[in-house]
């Protein structure tokens, strides 16, 4: 049995939880190593606090559970067997079982239709102890994704130009992303002139002119199954409005000063307010409309959340994201995005592509 799958055992039980059901999903690949396809078919691992886990999945797809290295019993069944009543034979007399946050709806109802006297509870937070702190091999894999991310950005001047469409651009980004390593394109924000006031706005069809501030965000994941994400900004061509450059001033004096504070010992929501406070005191408050960071692993977010209101008091191997950002609604908008992680005493920055607005020849 792996590590991991023997530290969620412990952690269940501090829990309370006598058994997980982990559906396809990050916190699946987390634990086993199999990236399993999220099907109408049932795929789950049973995991008992005490004991030995299971792998159910449909018989079809036991040869590519093996050849993902599952190391443990996989328990089949056929086109027209009941999975619930065999997850349900697997579970036992568990009083309490913990479901995996994104288990579909409509599994967690036949789940809980199969075993009616089990008290269900969520499993995230068992998982999320585990996945929060990051250990050496996922640090190097964070890093690996923030260095392929960094030369696609490398790249983006020689696409980025008046006369081109945002989806265009977007397009030439994505193929980068492929090719600079990632294995899926989970994000490309193209955010030109109006449309980078929308933090997600994507792409459109607009045309993109001399002058336009665009914001690029982009990500995708690596084969490790660990996930880059970064944003920078561009002028195509022409000069920014006058406004935009006091804006943009202002917004990286903020994210410098996060990433120079950041560090194990702080909570999570001081590196907000620091960024936050710069932001506000030139009179942006009101434009700051997001938090400042999420974590990232093998989702592009999940704990810890860079947010006003958590408590969390950072430690070494927690990996995150510092992107405050300015939106003026109508007119523009900026966000600089950089990965970090927390070491002994300080972070280490995955993104190392300038920070300042990337001014392109039109």
């Amino acid at each position: 049995m792996t590590r991991r799958l023997e530290r969620a055992q412990k952690v269940a039980t501090r829990a309370g939880i006598d058994t997980l059901v982990i559906t396809p999903g990050a916190d699946l690949r987390y634990l086993t190593g199999y990236a399993a396809l999220p099907l109408e078919r049932l795929t789950c691992l049973i995991l008992p606090a005490s004991g030995d886990p299971v792998l159910v999945v449909p018989a079809l797809e036991k040869p590519a559970a093996v050849a993902s290295g599952i190391g443990f019993e996989i328990a089949t069944w056929d086109e027209t067997d009941d999975p619930f009543d065999l997850a349900a034979r697997l579970v036992g007399t568990a009083a309490t079982i913990g479901v995996d946050d994104h288990m579909w709806v409509s599994r967690a109802f036949a789940l809980k239709n199969a075993l009616p006297a089990a008290n269900q509870v969520l499993a995230g937070p068992v998982v999320q102890e585990l996945r929060i702190r990051k250990d050496q091999a996922e640090v190097d894999a964070l890093r690996e994704a923030g260095t392929a991310i960094d030369r696609v950005h490398r790249q983006v001047a020689q696409w980025l130009r008046p006369g081109r469409t945002e989806r265009e651009v977007g397009a030439d980004i994505a193929r980068a992303i492929i090719d600079e390593g990632h294995e899926t394109v989970d994000f490309v924000i193209v955010g030109s002139g109006p449309n980078g006031a929308s933090p997600h706005h994507e792409l459109s069809d607009r045309v993109i002119e001399a002058g336009d501030p665009v914001v690029v965000d982009i990500g995708g994941t690596m084969p490790s199954g660990y996930c880059s994400d970064s944003t920078r900004n561009y002028l195509a061509g022409g000069q920014a409005p006058a406004e935009y450059e006091k804006a943009y001033a202002v917004l990286a004096e903020a994210q410098a000063a996060q990433r120079a504070y950041a560090r194990p010992g702080v909570t999570a929501e001081s590196i907000d307010r620091v960024g936050r406070d710069i932001i506000a005191a030139a009179g942006y408050g009101e434009k700051f409309v997001h938090r400042t960071g999420h974590g990232i692993g093998q989702e592009t977010h999940e704990e810890p959340y860079i947010v006003e209101g958590s408590k969390l008091v950072l430690e070494e191997g927690m990996a995150f994201s510092i992107e405050p950002g300015i939106y003026l609604e109508g007119l523009y908008g900026a966000r600089i995005e950089d990965i970090v992680v927390c070491t002994t005493d300080g972070i280490e920055c995955f993104n190392n592509t300038p920070r300042e607005l990337f001014r392109v020849d039109a």
